[in-house]
């Protein structure tokens, strides 16, 4: 008997809005699109604050739980400063409080089409594939998926990692920590205060200024104190099975290791917007956009969040990102409901 073909595609839908990026700013954008009355669907190739679930387990934000409120819900915490745990929870009760229409684990393969008729084709994690004809998109993907890599030899080993997690594993292991920012200051503290032998190599005269300020002495007196090694105006030229080259102002350095945290930064998905037909300004390729309603160059495509700022990925954070959906909302409604008076944005 011939077998028959399985059809894999799930029914189309519609909506007014598809919000691509389920992190806190693109579910602000959802929020705001559905209380200003648009049909609005939310999709995300991971969970919900897919970003936040992969920070460090023990991860401690650098603010305070007012700043990263959406959606007008309070943001309840025993601590001044919230903890990674807390966050995904109340994220998720906010979730739940407006039922957002969430399509986790999907992956948004092609937008095509134009303005007030978009047609956005995705998959699911089993290659289902399901399209979405909505009147405007908005993108709010984020940076922290693509990690800015170092192109040297020995980058696709095994022990190398571009991000961080936790400490326990590394106790009693070699481990080279390259870069000089917050997450690589963080990295080797906790490294180095769960027994393991922490170097860390950084391009950059010294520890980055922006570094927090709590942060900050307790890494210097760590490093003058000789308990975690580091090498300034250095950088990593080779990784191998057991060891790692560095190159010194003085001289190259091959030392023991088992493992490398490469946190050299991420970067917005340049090619995803270009494929979009988003343009860019300048050094930092700053997508154009309307900095009043945040939609780009691309007719009824907005953008929201950290990839606003291109490169410059240190300017847009939670505390702001979280406002453009009120900007994009009241342009959402300028357009599709012209009759109506639109919402202040809050700025």
């Amino acid at each position: 008997m011939k077998d028959e073909a399985i059809d894999t595609a799930e029914a189309p839908e519609n909506f007014d809005v598809l919000v691509i990026g389920a992190g806190p700013t693109g579910m602000a954008c959802a929020i705001e699109a559905q209380r200003a009355g648009f049909r609005t669907v939310l999709i995300d190739k991971g969970c919900l604050c897919n970003s936040i679930y992969h920070y460090p387990s023990h991860m401690t934000f650098f603010t305070t739980p007012e700043l990263l409120e959406i959606g007008d819900i309070p943001f309840p915490s025993q601590n001044q400063k919230p903890v990674r745990n807390e966050a995904l929870e109340y994220y998720r009760k906010v979730a739940e409080h407006y039922a957002l229409d969430a399509r986790l684990y999907r992956l948004v393969e092609t937008v095509t089409g134009s303005d007030g008729n978009f047609e956005v084709l995705t998959k699911d994690k089993f290659g289902r594939s399901q399209t979405f004809f909505v009147k405007k998109v908005i993108v709010a993907t984020g940076y922290y998926d693509l990690p800015n890599y170092l192109n040297i030899a020995g980058e696709e080993l095994p022990k190398v990692h571009h991000y961080y997690d936790d400490p326990h594993p590394y106790y009693d292991q070699d481990v080279v920590v390259i870069g000089g920012k917050n997450s690589a200051a963080i990295a080797a503290l906790e490294l180095w205060r769960h027994g393991a032998r922490v170097t860390l190599v950084h391009r950059g005269p010294g520890i980055h200024k922006h570094v927090k300020y709590w942060i900050l002495p307790d890494i210097e007196n760590r490093i003058k104190n000789r308990e975690i090694a580091a090498h300034f105006n250095s950088r990593v030229t080779g990784i191998a099975f057991d060891t790692v080259t560095i190159e010194t102002p003085e001289t190259t350095l091959t030392i023991p290791n088992q493992t490398v945290f490469a946190l050299t930064g991420y970067h917005p998905d340049f090619d995803f917007l270009t494929a979009l037909g988003v343009h860019f300004e300048g050094k930092d390729r700053l997508p154009v956009c309307n900095p009043e309603s945040l939609e780009s160059n691309v007719p009824g495509v907005y953008l929201a969040g950290v990839i606003v700022a291109g490169s410059r990925t240190n300017e847009i954070f939670i505390e702001n990102g979280r406002f453009h959906g009120r900007q994009i909302a009241g342009d959402l409604k300028r357009k599709l409901q012209p009759n109506q008076e639109p919402e202040v944005a809050a700025y």
